[in-house]
């Protein structure tokens, strides 16, 4: 607990995002100059010999102030997070995406209540943070109405929507995002290198279901022996809320049915393109599958649909403005982030004008190639990192748009793939979770706690998640090690390793 508090200490004492970028760019332009001072040079067979450009040089100065606006526009992830949260942000908003976790697991079977459970939570990231809301209060009613301890449920559920964040059997708003950040980071090396949003898939459909029995496993076997359902609260509602619920029930299963109906034909439209000849989504593209091209306006559009659908059939959406009006608030909801990009953009440019990025990652490359470290450690040191930093910073961006420029060009140098070094981050980014304080939605899972057992504090809460968080991350990072030793790719366009 002592360690856990100094950790919250010391992330609360952290700046927030943004301006932990402005510092950054601000320690890059120092470095530039430094490096430019001492003639720093590094030298490589593919990039022959290296020096950096000083961005406090009059010229450098000027290329900021020239290209700032550039930067912004041209920031990968700005355009494409955008574009997909919109479709998500309507589902979400029309109503659709809550009522379809809520529905989900009210028609599990008690006997699979713990696995449904952490699948559930694991596929609520898709929803925003539907999950965080919707999916522990519905749990801990499901536990308490098998005679289980709710405490129990909470904890299945915060696995799945936390630890298991990364995780989908669907491509989700993080893909475009880590994919445009581990692109930017590998054009640092390759100029022209692509990555794919679904280059990951493959893997994080098979974590999903690895995932939901190590969930399953670890309830069972260390969670639910240490709970005893007679301790916990049991709160019962109104009568009359009962009513209201029921009907709500109704209505949202009307409603649900006709938006399915509508994303059947929508996906079934989707297929069409992407298998006729001469069909728009048939063949390939630039660089991979045209629908693999057009995954983010796919995903907007599959997920939009059906949120309108159901926006109209439960009386939630009465005309366009109010489409509009969820739109907007979406887009609202992202201004933190759209904040956050645009100084983003400003360091990650800096860093590649400076040539700091570059330099660092071939130096280091060529360190890690003289040490001549296993492979599988070099995957596991990134991950157990990542870990450690995920306990400071909470948001999955801002820790990879620092990290990514520096490491996905260095493990590039020993033949790691820009699309590997994303899937370990995916990894060590997700597990520690469910015991960070960082973690803004905590407060969220204790006050649920609190509603069932009055004197659970944050320390009944690690001591529920700890155990997830272990056994996630060592059979995970096996699984990795498995995986790369198949050969097989991550995802549609995510290969394992890049020869330089």
């Amino acid at each position: 607990m002592i360690l856990l508090d100094r950790i919250e200490a010391t992330g609360n004492r952290l700046p927030d995002p943004a301006t932990l970028f402005v510092i950054g760019t601000g320690i890059v332009m120092f470095l530039s100059w430094l490096a430019t001072s001492m003639d720093w040079r590094v030298y490589s067979e593919l990039t022959g010999t290296l020096t950096t450009q000083n961005l406090l040089s009059s010229d450098g100065i000027w290329w900021l102030l020239s290209h700032m606006v550039e930067n912004f526009i041209k920031f990968p992830p700005l355009a494409i997070v955008l574009v997909g949260m919109l479709g998500i942000g309507l589902a979400e908003k029309s109503g659709f995406l809550p009522a379809l976790l809520r529905h989900s697991i009210l028609l599990v079977p008690q006997s699979l209540l713990t696995p449904a459970t952490i699948f559930l939570g694991i596929m609520s990231s898709m929803a925003l943070d539907a999950g965080y809301v919707v999916l522990p209060p519905i749990a801990a009613a499901l536990y308490i109405a098998a005679g289980r301890s709710p405490l129990a449920g909470i904890a299945a559920v915060f696995a799945g929507i936390s630890a298991g964040f990364s995780a989908n059997l669907l491509v989700t708003a993080l893909d475009p995002l880590l994919s445009g950040l581990t692109q930017t980071a590998a054009q640092i090396l390759v100029p022209d290198y692509q990555v794919a949003v679904t280059a990951n898939w493959w893997f994080m459909l098979v974590s999903t279901v690895l995932l939901t029995l190590l969930g399953w496993a670890v309830t069972a076997w260390f969670v639910e022996p240490r709970l005893d359902p007679a301790q916990d609260l049991i709160t019962n509602d109104e009568p009359e809320k009962r009513v209201d619920s029921q009907l709500e029930y109704a209505n949202e299963k009307k409603a649900l049915i006709h938006a399915f109906v509508a994303l059947s034909v929508a996906l079934i439209i989707v297929g069409l393109l992407i298998s006729i000849p001469g069909a728009p989504l048939y063949g390939t593209g630039s660089h991979f599958s045209r629908w693999v091209e057009a995954t983010v306006p796919l995903l907007f559009i599959l997920f939009f649909v059906p949120g309108i659908v159901f926006g109209l059939s439960a009386g939630v959406i009465k005309n366009d403005k109010q489409v509009i009006v969820m739109l907007s608030e979406t887009i609202s909801r992202l201004s933190p982030y759209i904040v956050m990009a645009f100084f983003a953009a400003q360091f990650i440019e800096c860093f590649k004008y400076t040539g700091l990025g570059k330099m660092l990652a071939i130096t280091g490359g060529q360190w890690l190639v003289a040490m001549q470290f296993d492979a599988s450690m070099l995957i596991t040191g990134f991950i157990l990192m990542v870990m450690s930093a995920n306990l400071l910073i909470g948001s999955a961006s801002a820790k990879y748009a620092f990290l990514a420029p520096v490491f996905v060009p260095m493990l590039m140098q020993v033949g790691f793939s820009p699309e590997l070094t994303q899937v370990a981050y995916r990894i060590g980014d997700s597990v520690t979770n469910v015991i960070t304080p960082m973690n803004p939605y905590m407060i969220i899972i204790l006050v649920e706690l609190q509603r069932h057992r009055k004197n659970a504090g944050f320390g009944t809460l690690i001591a529920l998640m700890l155990p997830y968080t272990v056994i996630f991350s060592l059979i995970w990072i096996v699984m990795l090690l498995i995986w790369i030793n198949t050969g097989l790719p991550l995802g549609p366009g995510g290969s394992l390793f890049i020869s330089l």
